[in-house]
């Protein structure tokens, strides 16, 4: 027999029928073995108390667990509605108040992954509105371009400046699209970074060489302190990628003639890489902020970008048991500091 399957009405039988048997049988005995009629009188007395008394014991079980079921129902719709955290049964050791722990911790499991879900959906929005607000301006520009050529005949110095209008604003789409792609890809844990004993040198040399074109039609000196023998345990791809995030932000808002540093230390506990430049520096009140995606000082729109380098760097040096710091004076310049751990 399933004693999981039977219900409460079955299982009330069973226990009374299983009392009630040997104290029949007992009775019956004695009777058999004595003769003597008074055997049976108290028999049947004694069975008629133990049917009240389980009877009464039944009416009792069975108030508490409709009491017991109507509660546990309005928990449960409340905890489905979201009104609040079900009370605390006032039993602290039956079985009744150890399903009501149980479901005071599921409900505030229920609460946190409410709330993750609400954050995500949050982030959600914010992303799309951040890539439609990126994607807007130079898809229209596509497409007053591509109708002025349409709508009237160009000259051949018109064309080229046309195409070459086009041409930029599909290399910033394409930027834009394949930032998204490296960030997402990062943030979704497709793309694992696997830390290896290797150069740090290395890694600043592949940073570098994005930046030298820049460097050079602005005439712009780039330095470089670093250890040849430097070994670190760091993802050399992903590093040079966050690296190049500074240092390309350091060229670009570095004016022409002015200089850019980078400088390594090795600490006991973290290997610190300097970022110096002597750009137009940032204001106090914005370097909370410019590690926020997409965002963008107010007085460098004119400059190309779409404000997620910093964010970008930051999540991989983060994801690397490290962390990034700015110091930067208005007119002075700025100094990104990157900490990597030695281990």
């Amino acid at each position: 027999m399933n004693m999981h399957r039977l219900s409460v009405k079955c299982l009330c039988l069973l226990i009374g029928a299983g009392t009630l048997f040997p104290m029949l049988v007992f009775t019956a005995v004695f009777y058999v073995l004595t003769g003597d009629k008074i055997i049976l009188l108290c028999g049947a007395v004694l069975t008629a108390c133990a049917l009240m008394g389980l009877f009464s014991l039944v009416l009792l079980f069975g108030k508490r667990l409709a009491l017991f079921t109507d509660a546990l129902c309005q928990i449960l719709d409340g905890m489905i509605s979201g009104r609040g955290e079900p009370e605390k049964l006032q039993d602290s050791e039956t079985l009744f108040a150890r399903i009501g722990h149980r479901l005071s911790r599921l409900y505030s499991i229920m609460q946190e992954n409410r709330r993750k879900v609400d954050a995500e959906r949050a982030e959600l929005q914010m992303l799309i509105s951040d890539i439609s607000h990126q994607v807007k301006t130079p898809v229209a520009n596509l497409k007053m371009v591509t109708d002025t050529m349409l709508a009237k005949p160009v000259t051949e110095a018109e064309r080229v400046d046309f195409l070459q209008g086009i041409r930029g604003q599909t290399d910033k789409l394409d930027f834009l699209f394949q930032a998204l792609v490296k960030t997402s890809r990062l943030e979704t844990g497709t793309i694992r970074l696997e830390k290896k004993d290797s150069l740090l040198f290395d890694t600043l040399a592949a940073a570098c060489g994005g930046i030298v074109y820049d460097a050079e039609n602005k005439d712009i000196a780039v330095s470089v302190d670093c250890p040849e023998d430097l070994r670190l345990r760091h993802d050399g791809k992903w590093t040079a990628e966050a690296l190049f995030n500074l240092l390309d932000n350091a060229v670009k808002y570095t004016p022409s003639g002015g200089k850019v540093t980078v400088t390594v230390e090795q600490w006991e506990m973290y290997v610190k890489i300097d970022v110096a430049d002597t750009g137009r520096g940032i204001a106090e009140s914005d370097q909370a902020a410019i590690f926020r995606r997409f965002y963008r000082e107010a007085g460098v729109h004119e400059q190309a970008g779409v404000g997620i380098g910093l964010y970008l760097a930051r999540e991989i040096v983060t994801m690397q048991g490290g962390y990034i710091k700015v110091s930067s004076e208005v007119g002075k310049g700025s100094v990104f500091s990157v900490f990597l751990p030695v281990r």
